[in-house]
């Protein structure tokens, strides 16, 4: 069984096939097509990876295929703005309103291994830019553990929660998680760590 299989736009930041070849993670991860996963048997995989370009509304027809996924025990990431909630779980993106450069500073909110050791302030700013980790939030469902929010006003940019028919659901309102890896600070820390998390899935959400 492998890790993730990662559901491939073709759009990906770092370009995913740079996932199995540059950054030598082919023994964990497995490519696919993104209009494959109806024909993709999820069985052989702890967890999928639902990248930013995802079209959410082929996500939604496989509403079904998803959810036996997470009843079996699977994990979902998520990442990017929320326009059509494919699961229960999810809610459509709120941009945190007239937005300024303080409030796109990412705080953490609760320990995560995902997170571990990745410092808030490598995330606030990319190549000195702010807003690149997320300008808004895909707002948690009751009961979600919020892991990381943006500026004073505490909008959440990370959670995780066990959603009703099982499994984990991790959810990031920006960009593609991956695509910090080689990024040079401690924020290249989030890929081995989502796929060690992955790998464990007794590891509670």
């Amino acid at each position: 069984m492998i890790d993730a299989i990662l559901l491939d736009c073709e759009q990906s930041e770092t370009g995913a096939q740079a996932l199995i070849t540059d950054l030598a993670l082919g023994p964990r991860i497995d490519l696919v097509p993104f209009y494959d996963l109806e024909r993709t048997a999820l069985s052989r995989t702890r967890g999928l990876l639902l990248g930013l370009h995802s079209d959410q509304r082929y996500l939604a027809s496989r509403r079904g295929q998803l959810e036996a996924f997470l009843a079996d025990g699977g994990t979902i990431v998520v990442c990017g703005h929320i326009g059509h909630p494919f699961l229960a779980e999810l809610s459509r993106f709120q941009p945190i309103p007239g937005y300024r450069v303080d409030d796109l500073a990412v705080n953490r909110e609760a320990e995560h291994p995902v997170w571990a050791g990745v410092d808030p302030a490598d995330l606030s700013k990319r190549r000195g830019v702010a807003g690149f980790y997320g300008r808004g939030s895909n707002p948690p469902p009751p009961g979600a553990r919020i892991i990381n929010s943006l500026g004073p006003s505490r909008s959440p940019v990370d959670f995780d929660c066990r959603p009703a028919v099982g499994g984990r659901l991790l959810v990031h309102a920006g960009a593609d998680l991956w695509g910090y890896f080689g990024s040079g600070n401690s924020s290249e820390r989030i890929m081995p760590q989502l796929f060690d998390w992955i790998a464990k899935p007794s590891e509670a959400a």
